[in-house]
């Protein structure tokens, strides 16, 4: 489990590809590695992923084809960056909102309006029906960082980002354009199932 607070920001020193399968080693920075072992959960851009080796700061994590479909991870390439979670601890002090780093759809960035004090980012749901989910002032993960959604209209949404936020994320560094994770909040998802399946059976 993860809580949507990015610890650090890895660069992807290298790619392995295969059919269907991709190994990525990231250079983990320092903070980060102590107490890492072998098959640890870490989140890259939000997407709970299984330790497979480590090199000293080098340390590798299998993609599955669902994986590589279903994220943005397969379109990184050696040279880009990707947020960092290391799995949360039991009696530590959870800032965000809990994660389980399965990534239920991607996002595009559709439009980007600075401010003084921060900067609002609008994202595009794809048409699967995801867009029952994100309401007003609830919360959403993004590329594994846990916010609270802003406007919501039509297909779209948005959050707004204080600074601290950007200078610790790669969020400021998607262009218009791009495609983002988006981890929808559990509790919500069941209310709005659970609301749906009555108002249908009321109706029967």
């Amino acid at each position: 489990m993860f809580t949507g607070i990015v610890q650090g920001i890895a660069p992807i020193v290298a790619i392995d590809e295969k059919v269907n399968f991709r190994t990525h080693t990231i250079k983990m920075p320092p903070s980060l590695l102590k107490d890492l072992q072998l098959g640890a959960s870490v989140a890259n851009n939000g997407v709970c992923l299984t330790v497979t080796k480590i090199d000293g700061d080098l340390v590798s994590f299998d993609l599955m084809q669902e994986t590589l479909k279903l994220t943005n991870l397969s379109q990184v390439n050696v040279g880009d960056s990707v947020n960092i979670e290391r799995a949360m601890q039991m009696g530590t002090e959870i800032g965000g909102h809990i994660l389980s780093g399965h990534v239920y759809c991607m996002a595009k960035v559709i439009n980007i309006i600075p401010s003084e004090n921060n900067v609002q980012i609008w994202f595009e749901m794809p048409n699967n029906g995801a867009i029952k989910y994100i309401l007003h002032k609830g919360f959403i993960a993004i590329d594994g960082i846990s916010l609270t959604i802003g406007e919501v209209k039509g297909n779209t949404f948005c959050v707004n980002l204080i600074p601290e936020t950007l200078q610790r994320t790669m969020i400021s560094k998607r262009p218009i354009g791009s495609l983002v994770n988006i981890e929808i909040d559990p509790q919500t998802q069941a209310i709005v199932d659970t609301v749906e399946r009555y108002l249908k059976n009321r109706q029967i």
